[in-house]
Parts: C-alpha cells; sequence; structure tokens
C-alpha cells in the first residue's frame, strides 16, 4: 500500500476493536446497528488524526442538531472532506425520498417510544422533541438540547421555536438516561413543568415526556405527572 495514504487513513478494522459494524451488520442485520454504526458505515474510514468513531460521534451530534445538514456543514467536521461530506449529504436526500410518506400517528406513549427509542444509544443525555399535527402524526424530530437535563439548560425556546416554525400543534419530549434507570430525576420533572407551562401559553400541547432507555422507557403521562 502506498506510505502516504495508508498514513492518512483508517480502516473500519482499525479504527474499532472487538465486534465491527460491518461484522454486527453480517451476522445480526441492519435492523441491529446503532446510529452511530450506522454512521461509521456511511463515512467508511477515518484520517491519521482522527479515528472513524470519533467523526461519527461528531457527524451524528450535527445530524441529531440540523437533521438537513448540507455538505458545507458537515466539512466543518474535522476528518470530512468535501468528497465524503457530498457522499453524505447525498445519502440524507436517498433516505428522505425513499422513506414513507405518510406521517405515522401518535396515540400512546409506546408510539413515542418508536420514533424516538435509536436515540438511546447516546452517551450523553439527550432531549428529544417529536412534532405533531393537529391529527396527532409525527411531522418531525429532533434534539433540543444535549447533557444533564436542568432548567438551567433546557429552555422552552429550544422546544418550541421550532414546533412554531413548522406549525405543530402538539410536542411530545423524551431524554435518554445512558445509566440504564428510566426513573425520572427532580430535575426532569421540574423541566416537564415549565415546558408545559409554556406549552399551555403558546397553545401548543405537550403530549407527554418520556425517560428511556434502549428497551424501556418511563412515561410521564401514565404516572400522572402530565
Amino acid at each position: 500500500m502506498n506510505y502516504k495514504l495508508e498514513c492518512e487513513y483508517r480502516t473500519l478494522r482499525e479504527a474499532e476493536s472487538g465486534d465491527k459494524p460491518r461484522e454486527r451488520l453480517e451476522r445480526l442485520g441492519i435492523e441491529a446497528l446503532t446510529d452511530k454504526e450506522l454512521v461509521m458505515l456511511v463515512i467508511g474510514s477515518g484520517t491519521v488524526r482522527r479515528p472513524v468513531d470519533e467523526i461519527s460521534e461528531d457527524l451524528l451530534e450535527l445530524l441529531d442538531r440540523t437533521p438537513e445538514a448540507k455538505t458545507e456543514d458537515i466539512m466543518l467536521i474535522s476528518g470530512l472532506g468535501r468528497a465524503k461530506a457530498s457522499a453524505i449529504e447525498a445519502a440524507l436526500e436517498l433516505g428522505r425520498r425513499r422513506s414513507h410518506k405518510k406521517p405515522r400517528s401518535i396515540t400512546s406513549p409506546e408510539d413515542i417510544y418508536r420514533e424516538i427509542r435509536h436515540y438511546s444509544s447516546r452517551e450523553q443525555e439527550s432531549l428529544v422533541v417529536v412534532l405533531l399535527n393537529g391529527a396527532h402524526e409525527a411531522i418531525g424530530t429532533f434534539v433540543a438540547t444535549i447533557g444533564l437535563l436542568n432548567k438551567t439548560i433546557v429552555h422552552p425556546r429550544e422546544v418550541f421555536a421550532p414546533a412554531i416554525s413548522k406549525r405543530a400543534a402538539a410536542v411530545a419530549i423524551a431524554h435518554n438516561h445512558p445509566s440504564g434507570n428510566i426513573e425520572p430525576s427532580n430535575d426532569d420533572k421540574e423541566v416537564t413543568v415549565r415546558l408545559n407551562e409554556a406549552g399551555q401559553i403558546l397553545g401548543i400541547k405537550l403530549l407527554d415526556h418520556l425517560v428511556f432507555t434502549e428497551d424501556r422507557f418511563y412515561s410521564f403521562l401514565e404516572h400522572g405527572l402530565l
């Protein structure tokens, strides 16, 4: 192999030890892969300074906050040049074109959980917002904040500004607990009260708040906290 190329790139095999995304894909199928593993497969390789898993984490955080990120946005991530950034934008657009056209109806906490469950693999707590139209159909999902939930970090504008711009009639919020414990903290409860009050003022109903992991969730609505 050309020495320069060998120094410049790290393959998935070099960047990751243990059970690698490609091996998991072959063994378990595409549905078993986490969002990060899917991103790693799309990127393919890292650079001599940054392994592919680090680049993937940065890209995933960008896509969480900006689902319609463009090539120029993606290129701001260290390790991604124009060629890879263009390929990533093309893959995102292809996914949007091939996705289901009919919005999915939200009638229960389980429906919300299905929309946001793939965020459970995030290493930090992420507050995910599901936007709903007047028929309670999911019309969009985005990450409002990343980090421990408290009323200092979570401001209502981060949740409701996109809801207003998308003409949403209601929202459901959820956040992952990387620890695996789904019991809500006092901060979780305070944030919920604050967002519920803000939603009432704006006329955008807060339907539920889920605390979730990969295999279970806690619903504020089901426990009488909303």
